[in-house]
Parts: structure tokens; C-alpha cells; sequence
């Protein structure tokens, strides 16, 4: 291959694998700025839940538009688009004081991840050639792993610095430290959009495209970029035979048939990115991401061995990344996806049984935090220490007695009428901790927001109701030793994801459609995959509040066995094949 055409192979690559680093970033940057967002922001579980799953909100609404826009506009115009949206939506995360503007930036993000999500593989899968394409979706999920270890990266660096400010010892210096670290955080992820933005004016069309809007030449100019003439020709022979093959499928009556999702040829492949999609969000991959450093500090770790532990799980990502690529033409998708799912099990699995340990020996003194309310305002402020934990746990009889003395976790869950909502979890150890409790906190200010929260609920009986305690859980902090052993398990999750469902979910995506249907069958396709990680986004804290982390994990192991079985016995192997290749073997099934 001549040096231009490669060195335009590489710049296809590296445009296209900013857009995965802007995912990876979209993913990761909250993990490091929630601890101190949580401090800082006054917001309870339920709200900071909701901007950690904002980004998957707003990928599920671009989502749900991104194939249909794809197709009139074109791939370029939409990764330009997707770019654009994510640098915008920085400073308003940085600057915003209060949940409306943090939630609105947040959706914005998740807009742009949206678009990348569906545009990027959609767009790879159309310029690569056969040979190349399962090492060209392996690089936008090779730097979206990079994405993730920059943002821990720099979350770590500010974990650091939030150490040495915690050794002054004063309260109004840590909180504003804290405060300047999770804006500092969105800040630092700025460049990689500028980048992304300029790099998508340098490349080329989709040939794909372009060729079934008629723009034949259009089409054989851009793949002479990246091909050799007679691989050119080749390949728009098999997209005219495919584009004939469709033109002469008529009616008695001559008319053109409607291509659609659900015709019997069509709905096994589409099925098949259906599920495994969806049970690619329902490992928990994004959830145990973006709540690591929360995840680990319950696990036993300090805030700064937690931060040290999340950027040790997205090198991990990063390098069994680069040994995914390096197989998933080799060895094939089917193989790398039943390896990695069950892999996947025998972790979550690990990771629950350790939290169930702990989590067994949990605490429930609702009764003495409901003593404490006010019966006026119908809010409570509870501060926690370890002469308040020991108070409570006197409360709680034998069961407390049990616990008396080691340092502990609090969690409030609580309700309103209809409304529930979490607080953040709070340490014995820490210094001025303590619990705000309000309507203001679980109560929907509007319609619109009680509908989204629970569309059964009564929002004017809530908004006089009386606040009941649900329940009050105090948990052991297990050793530092246990949360690190709870880290290696979850870094072996992870290893897992990277070598299989990591890269080839994107292949199954892009590959397993057939052309005449890919652009909208992969935004409902994403839109489901997107839809589940949001749902499991937005209950995560307050299940794993009320129920344990032990529970959530145990739940994800059991949605990772329909993974597993998916891709074991359904799945049919596409590596080597062109796109009209895979499309033709569905085609023979049917």
C-alpha cells in the first residue's frame, strides 16, 4: 500500500479513536470528581445518582436519533456534531452552581456520547476493509480505555492534593479544595474535544454513504484514499450487487418493498445487537466505573488508596485493550465474547461473596434517626462521629453491640409520600461528617421531574407529607487489606470486559446489520444498551444503600450469564467477511 494511503489509514484511526477517548472520558471523569461533588455540592444520593446517570439519559435520547441523522446529514457531519456538543457542555459542568445547570451539562455530554456511540463504529465498519476492521474498532475502544485512565489519572492527582489540604485540619479549607477539585477535573478534559473537532474536518465521507445517495465517484474517491484501485472496484462491485439485489425485490403490484427492522431477514441479526448490548450494560461495566472510587472506599481503602485503586483498574482496561486488538482478528468475536462474559461471572461473583461478608453484619437503628427529626420542618441534621455511631448503635441492642467500637458507614434511606430518596454514605472517621435531611432533597420540584422519578407517586400529598426514616444502616468499614482484595477481583471484571465484551460489542454492532439497515437499527440497538446502563446508573445508590453492594453484584453476575449464553450458542463467527458477506449469511439462514 502506497505511504499516503496508509498515513491516511492512521489518521482515519486516530480521528476515529478521539471519539473513543471522548466516550472513555464522558464514562470516567465522574468517578474521580464524585467524592468531592458529594462533599461540596449538597446534594443527596438520589441527585447525584441522577448526574452520574445524566450522561446516559443523553445518550439515550441522541441515540434514539443518531442512525436517522446519520443517514440524512452523513457520518462526518454527525462526528463534528458530537464533538462540538461535548466541548460545549465543559463549562457549563465547571461553572455550574446547583443540580439544574450540573444535570443540563451532564446531558449534553451524554448527547455527544450518543452520537459518537453510534456514528464512530458506524462510520469505521463503512471505510475499513475486512482485514482491518476488527483492529480499527479495537483502537476506538483502545483509547476510550485511555479516556477512562486519564481521567483517573487526574482524579488521582487531586486525591493527592486533597490529602495534604485534610492535614491542616481545617473544615472551610478542605471544603473549598474539594469544591475547586471537581471543576478542575471537567476542565482538564476540555483538549481531547478540540482535538476530536478539528481531526473529523480532515477525513473523509463514508464511501458507503455516499454510495447509496448516488454519489457513485464521491464514493470511489473515498475509498481511494484508504485502497488500492482494484480493492476500490471490489468493493463498489459488492455495493452494487446489494443495492440491485434490493432494487428488484418488488410486490405483484411492482412496487419497491419497504425495508424494515422486522422483516424475517433482518430480525435475527438485529436481535442478536439487542441482546447483546443490552447485557453488555447489565454487566454493571459503566455503574462500577463511575462509582469505583465510592465503591472501594466502601471496600475498606482510604479516599486516596481508592483513587490509586481506580487509576491501577483502567491501566488494567488500557492494556488487556491493546492484547483484545491484537486477537480479535485472529481468534475471532464469538471466541473473545464467551471468554470475556465468563470470565466476567466468576468476578462479580468474588466481588459480591467479599461485600456479603461485611454487609451481613450491617445495623438498622431507623428508629433512634427518627427520634431525631424535627417534628416541625420534618428534616434532620445528623452529624457523624464515633460518639454518634456508638449512641446508635446502643440503640440497636445486641445486634449493635456486635459492631460497638469499630469505625462504621451511615446511610439514610428515606421517604416523603411516594418519594424515596438515599443519603450520601458518611464514615465514623471522617472529620465533620454528617447527614442533611429535607424535602427539598427527595421531593420533585416539578411534574415533568416526579413523572421521570416515579410516575405513580402523588407530588402534592409528598410536598406536605411527613418524613419517615426507612432505614438508618451502619456498616463495619472492613480493613484496608479486604479492600484491596475486593480491588483485585474487580480489576480481574475488567480485564475480562477489555478482552471481550470491550472491543467486540462495538464489532457486533457495526458488523451484525445489514447495510441496507444498520444506521437505524444500531441507534435502537444502542438506544437499549443505553437505556439499561441508565436504569442501573439511577438506582445504584439507593439499592446498594438499602440492599448492599453484594446484591447489585450478585445481579449483574446473573444478567452476565444471558451474556454468556448468547454469545456462546447464537452468536455467528464474522471475522474476515465483509459487511455484504455477513449480511448474505443471515440471509441464507432466513
Amino acid at each position: 500500500m502506497r505511504e499516503e494511503k496508509k498515513g491516511y489509514n492512521r489518521m482515519l484511526l486516530l480521528v476515529a479513536g478521539l471519539g473513543g477517548l471522548l466516550y472513555g472520558i464522558d464514562v470516567g471523569i465522574i468517578a474521580g470528581a464524585l467524592p468531592y461533588m458529594e462533599a461540596t455540592s449538597g446534594l443527596n444520593a438520589g441527585q447525584l445518582s441522577f448526574i452520574v446517570a445524566a450522561v446516559l439519559l443523553g445518550s439515550v435520547i441522541s441515540t434514539l436519533f443518531a442512525g436517522m441523522l446519520s443517514d440524512l446529514l452523513g457520518r462526518k457531519p454527525m462526528m463534528i456534531a458530537s464533538g462540538v456538543l461535548f466541548v460545549a457542555s465543559i463549562p457549563m459542568i465547571a461553572l455550574a452552581q446547583g443540580f439544574g445547570p450540573l444535570v443540563m451539562g451532564r446531558l449534553l455530554q451524554g448527547i455527544s456520547a450518543g452520537l459518537i456511540g453510534v456514528t464512530v463504529p458506524l462510520y469505521l465498519a463503512e471505510c475499513l476493509g475486512a482485514s482491518s476492521r476488527g483492529k480499527g474498532t479495537g483502537i476506538f475502544q483502545w483509547l476510550l480505555t485511555l479516556g477512562i485512565v486519564v481521567a483517573a489519572v487526574i482524579g488521582f492527582y487531586f486525591s493527592i492534593k486533597v490529602e495534604e489540604v485534610e492535614k491542616l485540619h481545617d473544615a472551610a479549607k478542605i471544603f473549598a479544595f474539594k469544591d475547586n477539585a471537581w471543576r478542575s477535573i471537567f476542565w482538564m478534559s476540555l483538549p481531547p474535544g478540540i482535538l476530536f473537532v478539528l481531526g473529523s474536518f480532515m477525513v473523509s465521507e463514508s464511501p458507503r454513504w455516499l454510495f447509496r445517495r448516488g454519489k457513485v465517484e464521491a464514493a470511489r474517491t473515498a475509498l481511494s484514499r484508504s485502497r488500492s484501485p482494484e480493492q476500490v472496484e471490489l468493493e463498489l462491485v459488492e455495493m452494487q450487487k446489494i443495492a440491485s439485489e434490493e432494487m428488484s425485490r418488488t410486490s405483484t403490484a411492482g412496487e419497491v418493498i419497504r425495508e424494515s427492522l422486522f422483516q424475517r431477514r433482518y430480525v435475527i441479526p438485529f436481535l442478536l445487537a439487542c441482546v447483546i448490548l443490552a447485557c453488555n450494560q447489565a454487566t454493571g461495566i459503566n455503574s462500577i466505573i463511575g462509582y469505583n472510587a465510592t465503591i472501594l472506599i466502601q471496600a475498606g481503602l482510604s479516599d486516596k488508596e481508592a483513587h490509586l485503586g481506580y487509576l491501577f483498574l483502567t491501566v488494567v482496561n488500557f492494556v488487556m485493550t491493546i492484547g483484545a486488538i491484537m486477537l480479535v482478528d485472529r481468534k475471532g468475536r464469538k471466541f473473545l465474547l464467551s471468554l470475556g462474559s465468563a470470565g466476567i461471572i466468576v468476578a462479580l461473583l468474588c466481588v459480591g461473596s467479599i461485600f456479603n461478608k461485611t454487609e451481613k453484619l450491617r445495623v438498622d437503628c431507623r428508629e433512634a434517626v427518627q427520634q431525631r427529626v424535627n417534628p416541625v420542618e420534618q428534616s434532620a441534621v445528623i452529624p457523624y462521629n464515633e460518639t454518634a455511631a456508638s449512641a446508635l448503635l446502643a440503640s440497636a441492642g445486641e445486634a449493635g453491640k456486635a459492631i460497638a467500637g469499630l469505625p462504621t458507614t451511615l446511610i439514610v434511606i428515606y421517604s416523603y409520600g411516594d418519594f424515596r430518596a438515599a443519603t450520601k454514605v458518611v464514615r465514623s472517621t471522617d472529620l465533620g461528617a454528617a447527614l442533611t435531611i429535607d424535602r427539598g432533597s427527595c421531593v420533585p420540584t416539578s411534574a415533568v421531574e416526579a413523572f421521570f422519578k416515579n410516575p405513580f407517586a402523588d407530588l402534592k400529598a409528598a410536598k406536605t407529607a411527613p418524613l419517615k426514616i426507612e432505614n438508618a444502616l451502619l456498616t463495619p468499614i472492613p480493613s484496608s487489606g479486604n479492600g484491596w482484595f475486593t480491588a483485585i477481583f474487580i480489576f480481574v471484571f475488567v480485564a475480562f470486559f477489555a478482552v471481550g465484551p470491550g472491543v467486540c460489542v462495538w464489532l457486533a454492532l457495526s458488523e451484525l446489520m445489514p447495510t441496507r439497515i444498520r444506521s437505524n437499527g444500531m441507534s435502537i440497538a444502542l438506544l437499549i444498551n443505553q437505556a439499561v446502563s441508565t436504569t442501573i446508573a439511577a438506582v445504584f445508590l439507593p439499592t446498594v444503600g438499602r440492599f448492599g453492594y453484594s446484591t447489585m453484584f450478585f445481579a449483574f453476575a446473573g444478567f452476565t450469564v444471558i451474556y454468556f449464553i448468547t454469545a456462546f450458542f447464537f452468536l455467528p463467527e464474522t471475522k474476515g467477511r465483509t459487511l455484504e458477506e455477513i449480511g448474505e449469511h443471515f440471509e441464507r439462514k432466513r
